[in-house]
């Protein structure tokens, strides 16, 4: 009989003390954190359904529940040490203060669709635990008073609903995307079809309650202006985390107009994109038509496709009138109009067949979940024709790119860009979202997709924003610059936050100094508090 090696012995006990060493860590983690947490909460957490480590079989589900880039759900990449899901106030503010008392890293996730992963994943520090707000969800209409009140954990198409259920006379501008968690979403800005008639969803936000550093709740009145202009637009997870939102409704009129209209490169879909790039910002403001823009095969030759996507706030005859005034070269004709309801706009928008009930927002569910890379451009001048045949060619040498191209103008360019943080107003024409898809998860071929889009980006450089070349928050762009040292933080993050913010940046800062200059809501991406030794300057 052989035996091992006395160097083998010594190995085999190292690596076992090593495990059983990180096991005790991880328990000793988990055991302070609930004990301080049921001494720091009003209502007692029922741990069985609200408390998930790597050990629970729920785990994997909870965590990739709503995370919508499967780039980060891979098994390299880092998962939380545990996972809390608040059923009340009082247990987000436990978590605060019990993460802040260890010392462990918070990450914050209302809806999981920030596009680099930011609320579930921390590549930089370790540990780190995970607050998920799916929970609190409730949605309180009040008609007579035009406001709802709306917990960060509900989507946005839950809101939406909760509003028809009131009256079909009224609406919310925000997303387009009906599962977005609308405590993230609305602290990037939150565009939709009404921007260009009533601006972002940050823009009708008229209160708000959150969890500060120290564990309080402050409602507009305790948090003062300052910090409720920097949660409204400023980005997510570097204030605070939103419990609530109150939401000022809009009217919406009990008929409107949805059309979709394709035309390919073969289509003189140039020309028409062309022209569409010249009129978009000048259209009536209860017209949105955005241009989803994709590959297809036509005759069996690879080809592109520009797809006009609408909305028009009123009816047909109204529309097929402003079309023929402005924008003659679509071609829209009466048979291409579908009269219908606001919240049937809704699902229209967002891509469900025509005979889909309005309830199936309740679900709060994402359609959408694939490896995927994001970026964004803002557009001052019209591109031109010999730009968009050398942008024809770079799209059909991916597998599955996705451009859209979002109108400005209206209510957008008369809202100043320091109303709120969200600083793209006047002079820009529309937004451009870059997308590359892929079904893989193999590093080999995210190398390849992420090449490309960072190819195609360089390629519009000319023809896009300028000193600096800006960007939306909610497209998160780990590109940009991140945050790598928390000590110089601020320096690396003036690389992406003017991108996102302009001029607004500096003030951010100043905001996030004053509220939390230890920095505890941090994230690869978040604003920066000044560094010690600039704040008495």
């Amino acid at each position: 009989m052989a035996f091992p090696s006395i160097s083998t012995v010594f190995s085999l006990l190292l690596v076992l003390q090593l495990s059983t060493a990180k096991t005790f860590k991880s328990d000793t983690i988990q055991e302070k954190f609930i004990q301080c947490f049921n001494a720091n909460s009003e209502v007692a957490l029922p741990f069985s359904t609200a408390f998930f480590t790597p050990k629970n079989a729920s785990f994997s589900t909870v965590l990739q529940s709503t995370a919508q880039n499967l780039r980060y759900l891979t098994p390299s990449v880092p998962k939380p040490e545990f996972i809390v899901m608040p059923l009340s106030e009082s247990h987000v503010q436990a978590a605060v203060i019990c993460s802040k008392q260890l010392n462990i890293h918070l990450r914050v996730r209302s809806g999981g669709h920030d596009y680099e992963g930011l609320s579930y994943v921390s590549e930089t520090e370790s540990p780190f635990i995970m607050v998920d707000l799916s929970k609190l969800r409730s949605v309180k209409v009040d008609i007579e008073d035009n406001s709802a009140w709306i917990e960060a954990g509900a989507t946005i198409g839950e809101v939406y609903y909760r509003i028809y259920e009131k009256s079909k006379i009224h609406g919310f501008p925000a997303g387009l995307c009906t599962s977005l968690g609308v405590g993230g979403h609305i602290t990037g800005g939150a565009y939709g079809t009404m921007m260009r008639k009533y601006g972002l969803g940050a823009d009708n936000v008229i209160d708000a309650r959150i969890v500060d550093a120290n564990g309080r709740v402050l409602d507009r009145a305790a948090m003062g202006e300052d910090l409720f202009w920097a949660i409204r637009g400023g980005g997510g997870a570097s204030f605070g985390i939103i419990l609530q939102w109150k939401i000022k409704l809009v009217p919406v009129p009990s008929t409107v107009t949805v059309f979709t209209v394709t035309k390919s490169l073969e289509q003189n879909g140039t020309k028409i994109l062309h022209r569409w790039q010249e009129v978009a910002d000048n259209l009536d403001e209860d017209l949105f038509i955005r241009v989803i823009i994709q590959t297809a095969t036509n005759n069996g030759e690879k080809t592109v496709t520009t797809s006009y996507n609408s909305v028009f706030l009123g009816d047909a005859d109204r529309l097929l009138q402003i079309m023929e005034q402005s924008f003659p070269e679509l071609g829209l004709t009466r048979k291409d109009c579908v009269g219908t309801s606001w919240i049937k706009s809704v699902l229209y928008i967002a891509g469900y067949p025509s005979n889909t009930p309005p309830e199936v927002l309740l679900q709060g569910k994402s359609t959408f979940k694939n490896y995927f890379k994001a970026k964004s451009d803002f557009v001052k001048t019209t591109i031109p024709e010999t730009a968009l045949e050398g942008l024809w060619k770079r799209l059909m040498e991916e597998d599955s790119p996705l451009m859209i191209w979002n109108p400005y103008g209206g209510m957008m360019a008369r809202i100043s860009e320091s109303e709120i943080p969200f600083p793209h107003r006047k002079g820009n024409k529309f937004m451009i979202q870059h997308l590359t898809l892929w079904q893989e998860g193999d590093d080999k071929n995210a190398g390849k997709h992420m090449d490309w889009i960072r190819r195609m980006y360089n390629y519009l450089a000319p023809y896009v924003s300028m000193f600096p070349r800006t960007a939306y928050v909610n497209y998160r762009d780990l590109d940009l610059g991140t945050n790598k040292n928390v000590s110089t933080s601020f320096i690396e993050a003036s690389a992406w936050g003017v991108r996102y913010f302009k001029d607004n940046f500096n003030k951010l800062v100043k905001v996030k100094t004053k509220v939390d200059p230890d920095n505890f809501f941090r994230h690869e991406q978040s604003i920066p508090p000044l560094p010690v030794e600039a704040r008495c300057l």
